[in-house]
């Protein structure tokens, strides 16, 4: 009996370094080594300063910008507190907050979907590139950059499905803000 709460014993210090210590270094160094920039959380860097990630959305206000979804994790893209909202469809909090971001984002026309409900995480950087097309006119004209120009930022952006089958296109709202903001510098 002694011997086998010994070789018990043993083996659960052993797997317990091997699996909970040394497996998950041996997997952080490979993905450091060959994955650095997704290891890191795709971290977006501009002259020396830590702007974002490209994997986690920021709240983008004003009409110079364009607007990300809306976020339901915490105080607003936290994420220590990823999630969805939970709501309803016939949720009475959920339609006021909806009704709220059309109004916000109404500039003639259906509003897209995604600019006015949150996705499952509360935390998606991306956006669909016709919540993106449907942004352009306020932009370019809080910008005072021409209608096209504007059009073909976005276009440029737009990242297709992966491997051609795999999700849907889209627009990552802050490389597409950072790259507005390198055309036509903040006034």
């Amino acid at each position: 009996m002694k011997k086998q709460i010994t070789i018990a014993i043993l083996y659960t210090l052993l797997t317990t370094v091997l699996l909970g210590v040394g497996y998950p270094l041996a997997v952080t160094a490979v993905a450091r080594l060959l994955f650095h920039r997704q290891a890191d959380g795709e971290l977006i860097v501009r002259d020396g300063h830590l702007v974002g990630s490209a994997l986690i959305g920021q709240p983008f206000t004003g009409p110079r910008y364009f607007h990300s979804r809306p976020s339901s994790a915490g105080a607003g893209y936290d994420a220590s507190a990823s999630s969805g909202s939970n709501l309803a469809a016939s949720s009475k909090a959920l339609i006021d907050r909806t009704e709220a971001s059309v109004a916000v984002e109404k500039n003639g026309g259906p509003v897209p979907v995604d600019l006015v409900t949150a996705s499952a995480s509360g935390l998606d950087p991306d956006i669909t590139p016709a919540a993106a097309l449907y942004q352009v006119s306020r932009v370019a004209a809080a910008r005072s950059l021409p209608v096209k120009v504007v059009e073909e930022l976005v276009e440029k952006h737009v990242t297709e499905r992966q491997f051609g089958l795999l999700g849907e296109p889209r627009v990552n709202v802050l490389e597409l803000n950072l790259a507005l903001d390198a055309m036509a510098p903040k006034s």
